[in-house]
């Protein structure tokens, strides 16, 4: 209901004192969602479509008519995968008969360019999921969202995309787990609670809020960032 922005700001520090929170509007403010009315934990953003505030949202996409992030990422890893596998199954089975055709042992018919097509379709499919998922690796390997790898997340030092860079092992581990032979199973095996993630930079040592985080979780408290400009980014 305050309508002065230095209020406003210092109101929003004063409620985030006691949660993990290490990002920041471009501003230096806490980042607050005007449409949910919340603070916003680390990585998280506002989605216009669903119109909620999304945990380490990713982007939104129309083909799976939802937001990916935190509760998901894991799985629209394996649906890219598992795309590519059934079009290179596909390509693999139609090939011998576009063979024929292309000596000439296909009987003239319709069945023959539904041949041609599904096997370029499919060749075609898999270059797109081919590109799209090798994006996405490299995305996880830096720890990195499609917002962040856009438009760098802002700490009380300043714009990093490297933030969240942890190694990659333990880059692999937030989105897939521990457990490696669950890692190609659709069941959700990611590390944490959406709200809360590990530093490159931030020593629990040198940074006052890390010394928080006990009493935070005590209080069920939960963590923040906030970015209400998603759309604009990558949808």
């Amino acid at each position: 209901m305050e309508e002065r922005p230095d209020v406003q700001k210092q109101i929003l520090a004063d409620i985030a004192k006691k949660l993990p929170i290490f990002t920041r509007a471009q501003s230096g403010a806490i980042r607050f969602c005007d449409r949910c009315q919340v603070i916003k934990p680390d990585r998280c953003h506002h989605c216009s479509v669903c119109e909620t505030c999304v945990l380490k949202m990713d982007h939104h996409c129309p083909w799976v008519n939802n937001c990916v992030g935190f509760s998901n990422y894991k799985f629209f890893l394996l649906f890219l995968s598992y795309s590519m596998i059934y079009c290179v199954f596909i390509a693999s089975t139609v090939f011998q008969y576009f063979l024929k055709f292309w000596v000439g042992d296909l009987p003239n018919g319709s069945a023959k360019f539904h041949v041609l097509f599904l096997l370029f379709v499919a060749l075609m499919f898999f270059v797109s999921l081919m590109f799209l998922f090798g994006y996405h690796c490299w995305l996880v390997a830096k720890n990195r969202s499609t917002l962040e790898a856009f438009s760098a997340p802002v700490f009380q030092n300043g714009p990093d995309r490297n933030g969240f860079h942890v190694g990659l092992s333990r880059n692999l581990q937030q989105v897939f787990g521990e457990d490696k032979k669950l890692w190609f199973i659709p069941v959700f095996t990611s590390q944490g609670d959406g709200h809360y993630f590990p530093l490159r930079t931030l020593r629990e040592s040198e940074n006052p809020l890390l010394a928080n985080e006990e009493q935070w979780l005590e209080d069920g408290g939960s963590d923040e960032e906030s970015a209400g400009e998603i759309n604009n980014v990558s949808k």
